[in-house]
């Protein structure tokens, strides 16, 4: 091996490790941070749904937060998955030459647009279009708990649903960028043989692109997952944060989630509420490795050739 390999070798290793030992000391410093908070409140801190900060008592419980982010990612995962795979596979098997650039530089400049942006978009374009489909779907599917309404609910123009839509189109751009780069390796001619064997265009999809691709496209899914879990400025324009939350209602004008919470209570935290924002970022830190792990399971299964 010569000088300049080692030498590459040595600064690529330290890069990955440096990565390794900064995980490791924000990991090191939340806890730090959050213990005073889980020592008082104890493991209620995660599921209990009560945040009443006074001079008399301090009791700080995310649940509802949580279940919020989780929710609202989930959402948008479920909405943004199918349009960055049909978006990846129409710039790459479809369009032509400079098309298929511009294509991808669209993708590329939405991707790069800041959080706030998109969440003033959100608020003052998109809702009003969101709150349409609410309301249709509160109309006709509202004997499904999932899409009714507490009584005395007039409007539906803050809720989960929308809040999940604003993060779908945050994170269509990163699942279409792997998704793409993904296609754009696989085997043309695979794709040509079958065609010209008769096969139409959605069967080659199903059956030879999509199996074949499937480990890549789960990646970056949970990449674009890993992105809406800890989204803030988006949801906080676009959602009313409310502790006082149905867990089972998306289209009720209220909700939360942790960054967003984390995000209004910070200004004006008092000691014990900053350790229970800390304890908060604490959580969803957590939360987001393990779906990083449960991606590296599912990423493995679905590509058994990698072991």
């Amino acid at each position: 091996m010569s000088r300049g390999d080692r030498l590459f070798f040595g600064i690529t290793s330290s890069a990955a490790y440096f990565a390794f030992i900064l995980v490791g000391l924000i990991l090191v410093f939340l806890i730090a941070q959050a213990w005073p908070a889980i020592q008082e409140q104890g493991f209620a801190f995660v599921y209990g749904d009560k945040w009443e900060v006074t001079e008399e008592k301090t009791i700080l419980q995310i649940g509802p937060m949580l279940y919020g982010s989780i929710l609202i990612a989930l959402l948008g995962v479920l909405i943004a998955t199918p349009m960055a795979i049909a978006t990846a596979y129409m710039i790459v098997f479809i369009l032509k030459g400079g098309w298929a650039k511009l294509a991808t530089n669209l993708i590329d400049l939405l991707a790069a647009l800041p959080s706030v942006i998109i969440g003033l978009w959100g608020v003052l374009v998109f809702t009003p279009i969101a709150q349409g489909w609410a309301e249709f779907l509160h109309q006709y599917l509202g004997w499904i708990p999932l899409f009714a309404t507490d009584k005395g609910t007039t409007s539906l123009n803050s809720s989960p649903f929308i809040a999940g839509w604003i993060v779908a189109v945050m994170i269509v751009p990163i699942i279409t960028s792997v998704t793409r780069e993904i296609f754009s390796q696989f085997d043309r001619e695979l794709v040509n043989g079958a065609l010209a064997l008769g096969a139409t265009r959605w069967t080659v999809f199903r059956r030879v692109i999509l199996p074949t691709t499937s480990g890549g496209i789960t990646g970056g899914v949970l990449l674009g997952l890993g992105r809406a879990i800890g989204e803030t400025v988006a949801i906080y324009y676009v959602l009313q944060l409310s502790m006082n939350i149905n867990l089972f209602q998306i289209l009720e004008p209220r909700g939360g989630a942790i960054a967003s919470w984390i995000l209004s209570r910070f200004g004006e935290a008092t000691d014990k509420e900053f350790h229970g924002l800390m304890a908060a970022g604490l959580v969803i830190f957590i939360t987001t490795l393990i779906i990083n792990l449960i991606a590296n399971v599912i990423v493995n299964k679905a590509q058994p050739w990698r072991k």
